[in-house]
Order: structure tokens, then sequence, then C-alpha cells
């Protein structure tokens, strides 16, 4: 650990390389940013009986080797009953607290709200009235919460769940996609689609919002907020105005995914050596 006269001589010496055309590799972006640990949960549900998807099991599988590659301790759930989708939040919610990491949440698949509440829809729900929902799904708030009390310094929270006709034609739901919700502190909340709305399940390997979020969290000067910005305009743009990506955020700190500066050609050769 540093002591203060190295860290100011650290940030003198920064100060003056950003002044001269030299800066060796990777210098200036191992200062960029929070400095803490990053732990992810990854979960992709395609598997539904009454209503398949045919990209969270891509989505989850892409996510999760980028962020390997973007140094996050990253877990990847797929096709998850709920027993299984409750366990694998709570002991995330568990490491992020003790190790006080930054914590990344994507889950890709179905949601629904009811009741101004959000659910998460495990591949075993066998919902035939609303009376199911709450039994056989996982309320986000409950997570929020979780992380509420974590206290670890920054949360991301990512869903790709306001696929449509969750439950095929056993259940019509009333209103469609996922209900606003605000970030909890140190957060950054973000939905596929705006609430209310429903999100393209993509015709290529991946959804139309992963597939650009992939893309644009390469970039190694762009602080998430940038990224989300930039995925929200293609993601319009592609879709004629149809799905517009929305988030609530209380960040406090600068975040970058690409916080050591990799090349976006080094990212791409290390994720295809991973298949």
């Amino acid at each position: 650990m540093p002591t203060n006269i190295q860290r100011r001589s650290i940030i003198k010496t920064a100060g003056f390389l950003a002044g001269t055309s030299f800066i060796p590799s990777g210098f200036l972006e191992a200062a960029k940013g929070i400095d803490a640990p990053r732990i992810a949960l990854i979960i992709g549900n395609s598997k539904y009986p009454d209503s398949p998807l045919t990209n969270p099991f891509n989505d989850a599988n892409a996510m999760g080797k980028e962020l390997k590659v973007l140094g996050f301790d990253a877990q990847v759930l797929l096709d998850s009953n709920l027993k299984d989708l409750a366990s694998a939040i709570q002991a995330y919610s568990g490491r992020i607290a003790k190790s006080k990491a930054v914590g990344l949440f994507y889950y890709a698949g179905h949601g629904v709200q009811l009741a101004w509440r959000n659910y998460l829809i495990p591949i075993d729900a066998n919902i035939d009235r609303v009376d199911d929902i709450p039994k056989q799904t996982f309320e986000l708030n409950n997570m929020l919460l979780a992380l509420n009390k974590a206290q670890n310094p920054m949360n991301i929270i990512i869903l790709d769940a306001c696929r449509d006709n969750p439950f095929g034609k056993k259940l019509p739901t009333e209103q469609k996609g996922l209900s606003q919700f605000d970030a909890p502190n140190n957060s950054l909340l973000c939905y596929a689609t705006a609430p209310g709305n429903v999100a393209s399940d993509g015709a290529g390997a991946n959804g139309l919002f992963t597939e650009n979020l992939l893309r644009e969290m390469r970039d190694p000067e762009a602080k998430i907020e940038d990224v989300f910005k930039r995925v929200r305009l293609k993601v319009r743009l592609a879709s004629k105005g149809q799905q517009i990506p929305w988030e609530s955020t209380s960040l406090e700190e600068d975040f970058y995914f690409n916080a050591k500066g990799l090349n976006p050609q080094d990212i791409e050769a290390a994720i295809g050596s991973s298949k």
C-alpha cells in the first residue's frame, strides 16, 4: 500500500506525463475510476415451458466471458429454477458485502410487474393465476434491500427482463414489462427498455440491448454513464424507436468497465480463445 508521499509522487508523475506525448501503456488507465474488487452474478433464463426465449442463454454466456476479461470475478447461472436463483442471489449479496466489491448483477429472461413490484421468473414457475406470481418468482426488491445492507461501494444492476408474453397464453398480463424503480444508494439500475415496455429478444446471437452493451463496454475512455447513453442511442435507432433503454442512477464515483485500458481487439481475441 503506497504512503501519502508515494501517492503524491504518482499523481505528480501522471500529471507530467499527461502533458507529454509519451504515456506508458496502462499507466493512466490503472488509476481510472473506483478502485475495488469486482464481483458479478449473471443469470440467463431461456427454457421456459410456455414461452421459451432464444437469447438469454447466449446473452448471459457472452456477458460472463466479457466481464471476466474486464476483471470481474463472474458467476454465470443458466436456466435457473427458483431455489437456485434465490440461493445464487443470496450468496452474491454476501460476497460483495464481505469483500466490499463493486457488484454487478445481470439478468436476462422473463420478468413481470404486479402491483408496482417487479419479479424475475425462474424456468420452473408454473403460473396459472395472478396469485401464483409472488409465490413462484423472485421479487427484485428483496435483492435491492440486500444490496443496501451490503454497504459495498457501488452496485450495477442490469435487467434485460422485459420480454413480451412471459406466461404464454395461460395468463395474459395487464401491464407489460417492468415497473419503474429507483436505484439504491451508489447504484446504477438499467432496464433494457423503458418501464412498461418490452424488449426485443433479437434476431442474431444476442438480444438487441445486450449486443450493443457488450460492444460499448470495451471502450477504455467511456465512463459507465457514457456506455449506457451510447447503448440507448444505438438500440433506439436499430429498433426504430420501439425500444429505448432506460436507467436510474445514484452513482457518486466514476466507473469504467474497461478500467485496465485493454485494446477492444484484444478483448475480442481473449473471449474467442475461451470458447
